[in-house]
Formats: C-alpha cells, sequence, structure tokens
C-alpha cells in the first residue's frame, strides 16, 4: 500500500499543480426560416474572443524578482533575514536577472508578499501559478470562428474531442459522400462518416443537396487542423447524415419522426434537431420519447420565431438550444420560454457548407444566423462530454448545464451560455479526484483485511502500476500537457490516459461502453488465470483488482453510466463487482497464501 500511496500522492500533487469570412455572407441566400410542411428550419457578426483561461497557484510558492545587481550572499542574507530560502529558479543560466523561488507555509505566504513587496532589494513577489498550453488549430478560417473560441473550445480539445461518439444530425444530409455527382466536401473528406439514411429520396444516399445539414454537422465534427477551411468541436467524432429534409430546405413530419428513430436505433449517441415547428406533432414526439428512451441525447434548436418554443425543442427531455451573439445577447430572432435549456452561439456563425446543389467540388464557408447554428454546438460538446465516459444522458445534460456561463434570464438562457472548457474538464478532474479517493479507501480496506487475518500485505512497483492502470490510466494528466497536439497518436494515447475499464470507449466507440466489459472482474480474474501462480506477479493481480475496484466505486456513487440493463442494475452490478475485485485483492495481495 505504500508504494500506491506514494505514486498516488506523487500523482495527485501533480495535478494539484496542474489545476496550477470570411467568405461573402450567404445568410441571405436562405430564408431565415425555411417552411417544412408544418416544420421549420432555422438557417444560418463575426468576432473573436480570446479564452479565459484558470490559472491554478500553486500553494506555499513564491516568486520572488530580485535587484538585478544582487551577490548570491546577498539573495542569501535576504531570504536568512525573513526566515525563508530563496533557490534560482534556473541555476545553470547565467544572466543579468534574477528569479528566486520560495517555498513558504500557507499561513505566511500573505504576509510574506506584503514584507517583502516592500524591500527595496526586491523588484517584484507573488504566488506562483500554472500557465497553460492552448492549442489553436491551423485551419485558416478558424480565426472568423468566434463562436468556437467563445465556448472554450481551445481547452476543452485537451480533455476529448468526441473519440468513440457517434452523433446524427436529422437534416438536409451531409456532405461527406464521394461519386454519384456529388462529392465529399474538401474540408469533411477527414471527417469520418457512419451509414444514414435519405428519407426524401427512400434511399441510402443521404447527401446534402441544400447546404443546411452540412453547415450544422462541420460544427459538431468539422475535420480539424488540416490546414484548411475551418474547424469543428468533436472532431473525433464520426457523423451519420439523416437526411429528412429536400433540396428546398422541406420535409414532412413522418420523416422527420422516421429518421429520429432511425439515428436511435442505429448507435447515434447523440441526435441533433435543426428544425422545428410551431405546433407540436404526434409522430415526433414518439420517436423523440424513443430515442431518449435509449438513452440517446436529443439536442434541439429553439426556434426562431422570437417567440415561444417550437417543436421538437419544446418536449420533455430534448435539450432545447437559444441561440446568443458575440456580445452574450440573446439573438433578436431566438426563440425563449421555460423549455429553454442552455444558451449557445448561433449569430454569424462560420462553418462549412455546399454550393450548386452540391453537385460540384465547389465549397462555401458561410456564416449563417440561427439557433441551428447554437444547437450543434451543444450538441458538439454532448458527444465531447460521452467520450469522457459520461454516458448517461441525464448526467450529459447536467454537464453541460452545471457549468455553463450563468445567465439572469433562464427563460432566455436556461441554465446559462455553453461553456465547453468548464463541462469537459469538471468532468475529467472530477472522475480523476474521485477514481483516487475510491483507490485510497478500497486499499485501505483490502490491506485492514489481509493484516487482520494475520497476512503480510505484497508490495512492490507491479502493484501500484496495476492499481493506477485499473483506476485512473497511467496517464492521467495529459489534458494539461496538452491532448489536443497528439494528432493521429491521440487515440492510442488517450486510451493511457484512461483506466483500463474505459479503453472500449476510445478503440471499440460508445455503445460498447454500456456492456462495462472492461469496468468489471473480468480483466482481473483473466489475469489472475494467467498469473496466479506465479507468485512475484500475484500484486499485478491485486493492483488490477484494486483500481477496478476503485473505478466501479467511483461509477456506482455517480451513476453516470448509461448501463445496458439501467441505472438500479448498474450499481448492483458495480457493487458486485467491487465486492469480488476485493477479495480477489485480498487473495493476491497476501504473502502468507
Amino acid at each position: 500500500m505504500k508504494k500506491i500511496v506514494v505514486g498516488s500522492a506523487f500523482l495527485l500533487t501533480g495535478l494539484v499543480a496542474s489545476f496550477a469570412y470570411a467568405e461573402q455572407d450567404r445568410a441571405t441566400d436562405l430564408p431565415d426560416q425555411l417552411s417544412l410542411g408544418g416544420l421549420q428550419v432555422a438557417s444560418g457578426e463575426l468576432a473573436f474572443t480570446e479564452p479565459e483561461l484558470s490559472d491554478q497557484e500553486i500553494p506555499g510558492e513564491l516568486v520572488v524578482d530580485v535587484k538585478d545587481n544582487l551577490s548570491d550572499e546577498e539573495i542569501a542574507d535576504l531570504g536568512r533575514e525573513y526566515g525563508i530560502v530563496l533557490t534560482d529558479n534556473s541555476p545553470e543560466i547565467k544572466d543579468d536577472g534574477h528569479i528566486e523561488i520560495a517555498e513558504v507555509p500557507l499561513a505566511d505566504e500573505a504576509s510574506l508578499i506584503e514584507r517583502l513587496s516592500h524591500d527595496s532589494r526586491v523588484e517584484s513577489v507573488e504566488p506562483n501559478f500554472m500557465f497553460h498550453a492552448t492549442w489553436v488549430p491551423n485551419d485558416p478560417k478558424y480565426k472568423e470562428q468566434w463562436h468556437l473560441t467563445r465556448v472554450g473550445a481551445e481547452t476543452a480539445w485537451n480533455y476529448s474531442c468526441g473519440q468513440g461518439v457517434t452523433v446524427a444530425v436529422v437534416d438536409t444530409g451531409i456532405a461527406c459522400y464521394d461519386g454519384n455527382g456529388f462529392t465529399k466536401g474538401t474540408d469533411l473528406n477527414g471527417t469520418r462518416c457512419v451509414d444514414g439514411y435519405n428519407y426524401v429520396a427512400k434511399n441510402t444516399f443521404a447527401a446534402d443537396d441544400q447546404g443546411h445539414g452540412t453547415h450544422v454537422a462541420g460544427t459538431i465534427a468539422q475535420t480539424t487542423n488540416n490546414g484548411q477551411g475551418v474547424a469543428g468541436l468533436a472532431y473525433c467524432a464520426k457523423l451519420m447524415p439523416v437526411k429528412v429534409l429536400s433540396a428546398r430546405g422541406s420535409g414532412t413530419m413522418a420523416d422527420v419522426g422516421e429518421g429520429i428513430r432511425f439515428a436511435a436505433d442505429h448507435g447515434a449517441q447523440v441526435i441533433n434537431l435543426s428544425l422545428g415547428a410551431s405546433r407540436g406533432a404526434k409522430v415526433v414526439k414518439d420517436a423523440v420519447d424513443h430515442a431518449i428512451a435509449k438513452g440517446v441525447i436529443v439536442v434541439a434548436a429553439a426556434g426562431n420565431s422570437g417567440g415561444s418554443v417550437g417543436y421538437p425543442a419544446a418536449y420533455p427531455g430534448v435539450i432545447a438550444v437559444s441561440a446568443t451573439d458575440k456580445n452574450d445577447k440573446l439573438a433578436w430572432f431566438s426563440s425563449r420560454g421555460k423549455e429553454v435549456v442552455i444558451g449557445a452561439p448561433g449569430v454569424n456563425v462560420t462553418q462549412q457548407t455546399i454550393c450548386q446543389g452540391g453537385k460540384n467540388k465547389c465549397e462555401v464557408f458561410g456564416a449563417f444566423n440561427g439557433t441551428s447554428m447554437a444547437s450543434p454546438h451543444v450538441a458538439g460538446v454532448a458527444a465531447m462530454i460521452v467520450a469522457e465516459g459520461v454516458t448517461d444522458a441525464d448526467s450529459v445534460r447536467s454537464a453541460l448545464t452545471n457549468n455553463a456561463d450563468k445567465k439572469d434570464d433562464p427563460k432566455q438562457f436556461g441554465a446559462g451560455i455553453l461553456n465547453a472548457d468548464r463541462a469537459t474538464s469538471h468532468v475529467w478532474w472530477g472522475h480523476l479526484f474521485a477514481r483516487i479517493a475510491a483507490l485510497f479507501a478500497f486499499g485501505a480496506l483490502v490491506f485492514r483485511r489481509i493484516k487482520k487475518k494475520g497476512g503480510v500485505v505484497s508490495k512492490g512497483p507491479l502493484m501500484g502500476f496495476f492499481a493506477l492502470l485499473g483506476s485512473v490510466g497511467l496517464a492521467p494528466f495529459l489534458p494539461f500537457v496538452g491532448m489536443a497536439q497528439l494528432g493521429s497518436a491521440r487515440p492510442f494515447l488517450e486510451a493511457l490516459a484512461r483506466p483500463l475499464g474505459e479503453w472500449d470507449l476510445v478503440l471499440l466507440g460508445a455503445d460498447s461502453h454500456k456492456w462495462l466489459i472492461g469496468a468489471s472482474a473480468l480483466p482481473a480474474l483473466a489475469l489472475a488465470v494467467l498469473f496466479f501462480g506465479v507468485k512475484k506477479l500475484r500484486p499485478a493481480v491485486g493492483g488490477l483488482a484494486l483500481g477496478t475496484g476503485a473505478l466501479l466505486t467511483q461509477i456506482a456513487a455517480s451513476g453516470d453510466v448509461a448501463f445496458a440493463f439501467g441505472p438500479f442494475a448498474l450499481r448492483v452490478f458495480a457493487l458486485a463487482n467491487v465486492a469480488l475485485l476485493g477479495w480477489l485483492a485480498t487473495v493476491a495481495l497476501n504473502k502468507k497464501d
């Protein structure tokens, strides 16, 4: 246990420190609302807003900039005078500057800063804090996408890019096809599309021939950092094109209802509905209820009437999204009402779309207005949260709303304005610290049981390694380093930043996680079958049992995983496996057995 404690304490210390066209506006090419035979599609000011970074101070550490002409002895005397040790920040670099680091008691930090700041030998003194790497994609038009910066995409990309998640865009189709007269958009050709369906033509060729759907899909999962065009939020996610609207932007409620059901039944974890009507339709409501019952996160545009929220956004369980502008004000056209769950940028949203009906290789980067443009921001961030292991729809909704930038009027903004940075980071660090705490508690119980039976705990690096592998992963600090910069290696390294029980999310897709094959006693039991006969390797078995038990304890406590048999069965399953893993760890880590 000592090695786990030391290793985990080191990890925890490090983590605490770490907290340390655009082209011509094509909005006029489309009407503000497109009639869909009772349904309406909300269609498409540009600004650049610097993200607000969270700078975490390093407790008990001061940065003291002393006068350049002070000698080493004078610096030492200064430290002795104040009862502190001043250490050169870069002793190997001999220059005219003197940046010293002082470790001080937390209780004395404020008084020392006050006293040192008035000393003539000191130029400045302040608490040390962490700067964070900010990854900016190389897409040339990214600078015009004020809306991605506004929701905190640059920091959020360090936590998730939607790996393993499928988002259905129920719309006019998506430009992700080759051949048959349609072309895959040159900027979207790195985005992975799964099979969809065209309810207008009644075939499987769901290409976009209007432009709205591609614009919406790009905000969700546009190919990012490819040196072309624009960026998207959940750029590692897969898109499912479900075409229910024609080239004129119209479609029947029957097609919309069937499109929603298709997406829910064919593996989508998130459905975006950038369409709406002033009145409800039972066939659409039933389809929405069907999707929600299957655990799908349904996100919809609130509408562009400037009045009450339209349908399907107004249905219970749907995340209804209003539109905000670059000043965080409600867009004049945005619908509003008690059904609004959250607001997101929907004014002058720049994204790729098609031209000439999608029949040529041309693409346009249009700046559109509408709640249609706001909804995919929320759908994209929802996909990013699912990829972090929060697969339960209610928990995703809570992560979005609890971490939104609060606004006064819930009828306009719901819980507030979307904040991808805060939502993704809150999930990541919340999971991590809960699992570390569970590891300490679970380990203490197991070791106490061993000692109570008169046994001796088997210690060694294998135990610590496998305990971390099972509970928090081998590199959970990667978001702090900058996971967004990993490129093609990201899926592999992202797996290392997760516990073994979440590797299926990254490598197999979110749909596989509902069975919790990795987050169960099975991996540890398999390891026991292979290595229990080799006494020196038993600590590996015990460590993995401890780590997986900690992971399952967190899952049981939070209930944020969509389990195949429901939430009650999730907790029964988790706790039963914790008990089995506790027994296995006790046996494997007892030297006397």
